[in-house]
């Protein structure tokens, strides 16, 4: 695209501030940059593609952009689904997935101090050398950074138990709109000095300040886990299980559910030999120690049962448990290679699952759409997953008005319109729906009292003011 002066500008001062393979300008380097995987979600052309390497040079992309009123869209490892990375027009596209490094692992105060572009798998792997553990999760852990995550305040498959990103954040190394470079939080156990400002931008998705460091709450790595599956007869069966195991008091370290349309799209993908007779699987993993994590994982087992289950047991093959959570895992993926999946990540309170699930398939009957449904069942954050024939602009139309009534019926359950994924561009609508204009009203002064130009994300999560210009999503 042709820059503005003002883009011109900018690209003059990151040049000069930066190594020359660090401001990419090629459509061909810069297209594969400049989106997450959210399906159908708008995609600008951006000015440039920066590949930080540091705070400092963070710093000196966001001081230019402000000078001159560009945008700034950060992003890690683009594997988000809502649309929260995607470039807007003329904008700078900050790229933090270089800043890959574990700074710090410190074993008496249980933390860890790592860059936005640590992968999270990479984090628990480092430091799980000393018996520590980094509890969040996503799916995505293999390949998403813990920026990506703490943008998103990400969730996963043991949040049920241990709690999203936000219960890990201590401290965060921020650049702010202005181009200042601030810390937010603290190190200590415990500490209630001023605002939770650190507990604000965590789950802001870029749109309050651009993280470069990130200082994580570690636990002790926990025990081998006792893994208890069942198989239903419906989704809805699976849901009714789900809240019984929540009226029995009992909190798995997961809780997931996977239907028919999934295990078989990754066993079509993978050839893992799944054979499982049921049109949905509810995985469970007890990991308290001995003979407690026994009794607990057979109520479990009793529950399934009670809730109508086909078949309900603890696992005997460790192999076979991990291939299910494996096929868990890759759910998504394997869609995808069926056409384009349009994803969801609503959240209801878990007596309320099994009617979310029903509201789901009848949602699908109407719209004539395939949904196929995976879930962090425990927690109740659902992911109904709705696939299109590739090019079928009839199917698309269906799928996204299907998407939004499924955000509705979230809402009116008293749920929320995402639980991990976000808002970025494809919930905006729902999030208006959701919040009161007082609340929403607080959100806009938040976004401009700490972004003044309006260019960190800009169109992402909330307008700064209704009908505002700098909203370019």
């Amino acid at each position: 695209m042709t820059a503005t002066p003002a883009g011109q500008s900018v690209l003059a001062e990151l040049r000069a501030a930066l190594a020359p393979d660090q401001v990419l300008v090629d459509p061909v380097s810069t297209e594969p940059l400049s989106h997450d995987h959210a399906e159908w979600a708008p995609v600008g052309t951006p000015l440039a593609v920066v590949r930080a390497r540091s705070t400092a040079d963070v710093q000196a992309v966001v001081a230019a952009c402000h000078r001159h009123g560009v945008p700034v869209v950060p992003r890690g490892a683009g594997t988000g689904l809502s649309g929260g990375a995607n470039a807007v027009d003329g904008c700078v596209v900050l790229s933090l997935a270089a800043m890959d490094a574990v700074l710090e692992v410190n074993p008496l105060e249980r933390l860890a101090v790592v860059q936005p572009g640590v992968v999270n798998d990479d984090l628990r792997a480092a430091v799980a050398p000393q018996g520590l553990w980094y509890p969040p999760d996503p799916a995505s852990s293999p390949w998403s950074t813990i920026g990506g995550n703490v943008a998103t305040n990400a969730g996963g498959l043991c949040c049920v138990k241990y709690g999203v990103t936000r219960d890990y954040v201590l401290a965060l190394e921020v650049v702010t709109g202005t181009g200042e470079v601030v810390r937010l939080g603290r190190r200590t156990a415990k500490g209630v000095a001023g605002y939770d400002l650190a507990g604000l931008v965590v789950g802001s998705e870029g749109t309050l300040g651009i993280v470069t460091e990130v200082t994580v709450r570690l636990k002790p790595l926990p025990p081998a886990s006792i893994t208890v599956a069942g198989y239903f007869s419906s989704v809805v069966d699976a849901g009714s299980a789900v809240r019984a195991v929540a009226a029995a008091g009992l909190t798995p370290a997961a809780l997931e559910l996977v239907d028919r349309h999934c295990l078989e799209a990754v066993d079509a993908w993978k050839q893992m030999g799944l054979s499982v007779e049921a049109d949905a699987v509810l995985l469970a993993r007890v990991d308290e120690p001995g003979a407690v994590g026994e009794q607990i994982a057979d109520r479990v087992v009793d529950c399934f049962t009670g809730a109508g289950a086909t078949w309900a047991d603890r696992s005997t093959d460790e192999q076979e448990a991990e291939a299910l959570f494996e096929a868990r895992r890759l759910a998504y993926p394997a869609l995808e290679r069926l056409g384009p999946v349009l994803t969801e990540d609503v959240c209801v309170p878990k007596e309320h699952v099994p009617e979310m699930l029903a509201r789901i398939e009848k949602l699908a009957e109407r719209h004539d759409v395939r949904i196929a449904n995976i879930a962090h069942a425990g927690d109740g954050n659902l992911h109904p997953l709705i696939i299109t024939p590739p090019g079928d602009e009839a199917a698309r139309v269906r799928a996204q008005a299907a998407f939004e009534e499924i955000l509705d019926a979230a809402i009116a359950l008293g749920g929320t319109v995402t639980g991990e994924h976000g808002v970025g561009i494809l919930k905006r609508g729902g999030l208006e729906r959701e919040l009161d204009p007082a609340v929403m009203a607080m959100h806009r002064a938040v976004k401009r009292a700490l972004d003044p130009r309006l260019i960190l994300n800009p169109g992402k999560v909330v307008a700064a003011d209704a009908g505002d210009p700098a909203d370019r999503g």
